[in-house]
């Protein structure tokens, strides 16, 4: 295999396995946190002269699908393979400003985002969550047309294909289900109602995410779980907590997915995560996502230096300061440093950290693009 000869695919797989590459791969599109919201994106099109339309995948955060010129455009090496809405999440759609999803959680907009405005089960008992109207795991929908799509990429396309592309969240979506509160006190002094409602939410996904894998798994570079357990200073938890109550659950669920797909796992978790990264690691993660460098303990070159031969990194382009809020000379050398860091010996992905804010200028976009494409080590 030729350096100069790479592939999109051939060059993704050789990071994962913390190889060098002929450049450093980039992600702008491959998952629901690698992407780009709508006013970004509109303002990307308009400073390239681009005509497409704008798709909408996440509604919640106002995020897009790339389109697929575009992404050719700006050399991006991976092509997201997503779920399809449920027939219960497209009959549950409202107003343009509040909807309510499948698990029965209200949103209502901001202005820029869909922000979770009701709990519906702040109040619940143990009882409660056997008559609670949960979705279907099973619905046919989500995966309507996935097995062609994948497979139409992987035969006729050199991209590297990650799926579903969606959170899948555990911790996450309990605590969204009870109030994030009420879910603390659970796992401090309500244990039986926490291990009842993480129980019930693996079991669902374990059904959406393994059939999905059925359909699609054989095709996939990537399979991905964002499920965020830490905050700008550091985690919200303590590790004897996380290793009590959240840890074992993870095992599980990432061991269920790895034993139906080759593909590596990638964790999104926003914050200061580096304290979690051993026992995530243990649990069965291949990758970690978005490296959000600005968070406590998540300096970049001790990042490498402690986990580089271990664990992938995927990410690590300020998206609080430098983005927004730079020059693009500023987003030029920001982008240089991280790769050269995390760019040694492989296993780094680039992308943003999380979306690419509404606020950012298409300018600094293309400055962090340009220099990824033109970086040789």
């Amino acid at each position: 295999m030729k350096m100069d000869e790479l592939t999109s695919r051939e060059r993704i797989r050789l990071a994962l396995n913390h190889q060098e590459t002929d450049r450093i791969p980039v992600d702008l599109g491959g998952s629901d946190c690698t992407t780009i919201t709508v006013k970004a994106y509109d303002n990307l099109k308009e400073h390239l002269g681009f005509k497409g339309d704008t798709r909408v995948f996440s509604r919640r955060f106002q995020t897009v699908l790339v389109a697929e010129e575009l992404q050719r455009m700006l050399h991006c090496d991976v092509r997201v393979i997503p779920y399809r809405p449920s027939i219960r999440d497209r009959a549950r759609s409202t107003a343009d400003i509040t909807y309510t999803d499948e698990w029965g959680l209200d949103y209502q907009s901001d202005g820029l985002y869909f922000n979770i405005i009701n709990s519906p089960l702040k109040n619940a008992t143990l009882d409660d969550l056997e008559g609670y109207d949960w979705p279907d795991p099973s619905d046919p929908e989500r995966v309507k047309g996935v097995a062609e799509e994948a497979r139409y990429w992987h035969d006729h396309s050199t991209y590297a294909l990650l799926g579903p592309g969606i959170a899948c969240s555990l911790f996450e979506q309990c605590w969204y289900l009870r109030g994030f509160e009420q879910f603390f006190l659970d796992l401090v002094v309500d244990k039986a109602f926490a291990h009842a409602l993480l129980r019930k939410v693996l079991d669902i996904r374990k059904v959406m995410y393994g059939r999905f894998l059925e359909e699609a798994g054989k095709y996939l570079d990537v399979i991905y779980v964002a499920d965020d357990i830490a905050m700008q200073s550091g985690p919200m938890m303590s590790i004897e907590m996380f290793r009590e109550m959240i840890k074992p659950y993870y095992k599980e669920y990432f061991t269920f997915l790895k034993e139906k797909t080759e593909a590596k796992l990638l964790y999104h978790c926003c914050g200061g995560v580096e304290p979690f990264l051993e026992d995530l690691i243990e649990a069965g993660i291949d990758i970690i996502n978005p490296v959000q460098t600005t968070a406590g303990g998540m300096d970049p070159a001790n990042l490498k230096e402690k986990y580089g031969d271990r664990i992938v990194f995927w990410g690590g382009i300020d998206t609080q300061r430098i983005l927004p809020k730079g020059t693009p000379g500023e987003v030029q050398e920001e982008t240089q440093k991280m790769l050269r860091i995390m760019g040694s010996g492989g296993g780094y992905v680039l992308a943003a950290v999380h979306n690419v804010q509404p606020d950012t200028p298409p300018e600094n976009i293309m400055a962090m693009l340009d220099t990824a494409f033109q970086y040789r080590r």
